[in-house]
């Protein structure tokens, strides 16, 4: 039979299917348009971006760190350039097999591949470290020929610190070292402005100067965008923004005075602080020993890190910042000034030295066996009595000495432009039971107040603290904050900004009383304990001599230094100001476990007012002598200071090679 269709039927079905396949066309039609507007018009700048970003790297360009000079424009830290071999983690697959087979063409000591492993524990893994540094131009030629078969190492020129004076004033100028973790989380708390700033830098400045200074010394990051191959190499430089190099730092130092009083120090340990009263700035700042902050730079070895830190000297011990010591008899001056300004005593009130003063059934003694007879204000300053000032503690007390003193900047922090400093103690009843948990240790006993007038006790403050004091007093009572930085310099126009100095303070003495106490300061120096070490100077001075307990000694014992470990001996102390009309240098000078003040101590700041006010350096016999305490005035003829070469010439020749 023959199949009758329905033609309409038929056709009305394939209409419908030709009109659902039009539409579902049209749709993906106007899908894969939407989604093209979506990705060309909305998406348009992200995707370029992108783009852009396969084919290109921005990489940040580190600034040239500032330099730092000294108060004359010598240099105490600068860079040069070398190359460094360096390794990303992420894109090495066996390290050990790398840095094996880099041996085999540039020679890897042991000491560098420890160093590379601790960076490693401490960086990211797509951190450039450094395997190698200073790599010769033979090197870098071996390893470039060979680089296609060390995926992920590369050799790269970068800039190094130098300190170009080794040790010399390594305190004071600090050093830089890697940003390690603890740093990197710190900088998480950074505005994203200063964080930007640090991208592709390693380097932080971590003590003295290099630390204080950081923000004018690392300069602003630049940044260049590269054209790269799909290896990573970069082809060709498209833009960049070429970085701002730091600024430069001028302390207030003399690094040849510095390295003078250095080196009076010889092996001895011990700090110094002169400053100018007439407006704070420091003009040497030494703490010994001394350390090369050169070891730092590229990360410090186990050994030498060892040696350091573990060293019974504790050369890493900023003493003059950090280090606290009683001030002995040097505080004389301060409680005498104290006694005049709180009307406990006139200048010419006069007690007798029998060579001991009794409180209760307590003996406290003074010059061994024999007494000083009667003593007013001068003569317990010049003769150093110490019973002058037991009974001068007894009548004032301890808050008196402490309200007094506290102004003075004992126990207090300076606010010199190191960080660091600490506090010291400064006693008094509230400070006591601050400090002590039990009742019985909080209460403050009446015999304690005695040694405090002498400066023993609880007594304890930094030379800083000590030097400071003195300056204020030889400027007449007003207090200028001391600091080290005087200027920044732009490397690019010269231009010099002198740093904004606080206000200094009035404290408000009289002027009678300041005079009447350096008056006396000043017979120390021709009728006193420090007569024979400024015997001949070619200008008057003030000071005081002093000699601090290391340790207690029984009152019935006898101080004997041939019974006493090294260590156990007496510090030897002075305090000075020069000259005697108008001053121009304030210092505390001391010498650790020396003993007698006028022995050690005071000779070394005889030398340091010589090359200040009269242009005098020691000649190598006298240098000797000071080094081993056996100097009190100078050997023999002095040297011209303004002639002795600077730098040394070893030194100069150590520093030509970097």
């Amino acid at each position: 039979m023959t199949e009758i269709r329905n033609v309409e039927a038929d056709l009305a079905r394939f209409r419908t299917r030709v009109l659902v396949g039009g539409l579902a066309v049209l749709l993906g039609f106007g899908l894969l348009a939407a989604r093209m507007v979506h990705l060309q018009v909305t998406r348009h700048e992200d995707l370029q971006a992108q783009a852009e970003s396969n084919r290109t790297a921005v990489l940040p360009v580190v600034p040239n760190r500032g330099q730092i000079l000294d108060r004359y424009g010598r240099v105490l830290a600068s860079n040069y350039s070398a190359y460094t071999l360096e390794i990303t983690p992420s894109k090495v697959q066996d390290m050990d097999a790398t840095i094996e087979a880099l041996g085999e063409l540039i020679e890897i000591q042991p000491r560098d591949k420890r160093r590379f492993r601790k960076l490693l524990e401490e960086s990211r893994r797509f951190d450039s470290l450094p395997l190698r540094t200073r790599l010769t131009d033979e090197e870098v030629a071996r390893f470039t020929v060979q680089r296609y078969r060390f995926p992920g190492v590369d050799v790269r020129a970068r800039l190094f610190r130098q300190y170009p004076h080794g040790d010399a004033a390594s305190h004071v100028i600090g050093y830089i070292g890697r940003i390690n973790q603890r740093e990197k989380e710190q900088m998480d708390d950074w505005p994203e402005e200063e964080q930007a700033n640090y991208r592709g830098t390693d380097y932080i400045g971590k003590l003295g100067a290099e630390q204080s200074y950081e923000r004018e010394l690392h300069g602003i990051t630049g940044f260049e965008r590269v054209e790269t191959s799909a290896g990573g190499r970069a082809v060709r430089s498209l833009a960049s923004t070429p970085a701002t190099p730091g600024n430069t730092v001028v302390l207030s130092i003399d690094i040849k005075l510095q390295k003078l009083v250095e080196d009076m120090f010889g092996e001895r340990r011990g700090a110094l602080v002169a400053i100018d009263p007439r407006n704070g700035e420091i003009l040497a700042f030494v703490s010994k020993p001394t350390f090369d902050p050169n070891l730092f730079v590229e990360g410090i070895d186990v050994e030498n890190w060892r040696a350091l830190n573990e060293s019974v000297d504790k050369p890493l011990l900023n003493r003059a910042l950090r280090g606290t010591y009683p001030p002995g008899s040097t505080y004389k001056p301060f409680m005498a000034l104290a006694a005049l300004e709180t009307g406990t005593r006139k200048a010419e009130t006069a007690i007798n030295d029998p060579g001991y003063w009794m409180f209760g059934n307590h003996r406290f003694r003074s010059h061994g066996d024999g007494g000083l007879g009667s003593v007013n204000m001068y003569r317990s300053i010049v003769k150093s009595s110490n019973v002058y000032y037991y009974s001068l503690a007894n009548e004032m007390g301890v808050d008196t000495m402490h309200d007094f003193m506290a102004p003075l900047g004992f126990g207090q922090i300076t606010g010199i432009d190191l960080r660091g400093e600490v506090r010291g103690v400064l006693p008094s009843q509230a400070w006591k039971r601050r400090t002590y948990k039990r009742p019985e240790q909080q209460k403050w006993y009446a015999g304690e107040t005695i040694s405090l007038g002498i400066g023993q006790g609880y007594n304890n403050f930094t030379m800083l603290q000590i030097a400071h004091a003195m300056a204020t007093l030889a400027a007449g009572g007003v207090r200028h904050t001391p600091h080290l930085a005087i200027a920044t310099e732009d490397v690019v126009t010269r231009q010099r900004t002198l740093l904004h100095q606080e206000a200094p303070v009035a404290l408000g003495f009289k002027p009678e009383n300041i005079a009447t106490v350096l008056n006396a300061m000043h017979g120390v120096t021709v009728e006193g304990t420090g007569a024979g070490v400024f015997a001949g100077a070619g200008y008057l001075s003030g000071g005081k001599t002093g000699t601090a307990q290391a340790v207690t000694i029984g009152q019935k014992d006898r101080y004997d230094v041939r019974k006493l470990e090294e260590h156990q001996r007496d510090h030897s102390l002075y305090l000075a100001f020069a000259p005697l009309e108008q001053p121009q240098v304030a210092l505390a000078v001391i010498v650790e476990n020396a003993g007698f003040g006028a022995a050690h101590a005071a000779p070394i700041a005889r030398r340091v007012f010589d090359y200040l006010l009269m242009d005098q350096y020691p000649n190598p016999q006298d240098l000797a002598a000071v080094q081993k305490g056996q100097a009190g005035r100078p050997i023999g003829t002095p040297l011209k200071a303004s002639e002795v070469p600077w730098p040394p010439e070893q030194e100069a020749a150590s520093a030509a090679q970097p």
